[in-house]
């Protein structure tokens, strides 16, 4: 008898972990955000990324463990142009050209220099600040690429067709946040909430975008 008692208890605590799981993935909601100009049009490479209101959500829904990413040079571009990383994310800078690199940032999130180097460097940089970073290469004037540094467990990076898809988020209030490298001014932040049951949520960002700064010409192939 003991050990049947012990069998049940065991089996009636799993599927009531199960029953949590379930109803937790339930009360996640699954948020989009739709990123446009003041005139509808879409905007491709927008950042967007949800900061807990307060004490106003959940201690479990934590920032994402930071990872390893990379930030390429492809024919004398930086690849991709825009990125969204979480705190404490590593990134690499593989060097994919025949010609040397010298991948430098001033931004005060994240003030780095990598000097004239092939292939891969032996380290990688530690991006452990929030904020925009902005990268160049000290060779080559006109390649140039954004990071946006987030302290979030929600964050994108906009398509062509201007969505952003930030995963499932936990019930509770947030601040929306959005930004993207060419944006006049700062897009407002919007107070968002989260209800249980909910299980989806979009929102409209407009951001107007200035001229995108004149960059040196790039040279024809083989010219460099």
């Amino acid at each position: 008898m003991p050990m049947q008692r012990r069998a049940l208890a065991a089996a009636t605590a799993a599927l009531a972990a199960i029953g949590l799981l379930a109803t937790g993935s339930v009360q996640a909601a699954s948020a989009t955000v739709d990123v446009r100009t003041p005139q509808g049009a879409p905007i491709a490479d927008a950042v967007a990324w949800l900061e807990p209101a307060a004490s106003a959500v959940p201690a479990t829904a934590k920032a994402r463990r930071p990872g390893r990413a990379e930030i390429r040079q492809v024919k004398l571009e930086f690849v991709p142009f825009v990125s969204v990383l979480p705190v404490g994310t590593q990134v690499d800078f593989p060097n994919r050209d025949k010609v040397k690199h010298h991948v430098y940032s001033f931004s005060s999130a994240k003030s780095f220099e990598i000097q004239l180097y092939s292939g891969m460097p032996a380290e990688p940089v530690v991006f452990d600040k929030p904020g925009p970073v902005v990268l160049g290469c000290n060779i080559h004037d006109w390649m140039e690429a954004y990071v946006m540094v987030v302290d979030s467990a929600w964050y994108g990076k906009s398509d062509a067709s201007g969505r952003i898809g930030l995963g499932n988020v936990a019930p509770g209030r947030y601040l929306l946040h959005a930004w993207h490298p060419y944006q006049k001014a700062a897009a407002a932040t919007q107070a968002v909430e989260f209800t249980k049951g909910r299980d989806a949520a979009a929102w409209r960002v407009d951001i107007e975008l200035a001229v995108p700064p004149r960059k040196p010409r790039r040279p024809l192939d083989g010219q460099y």
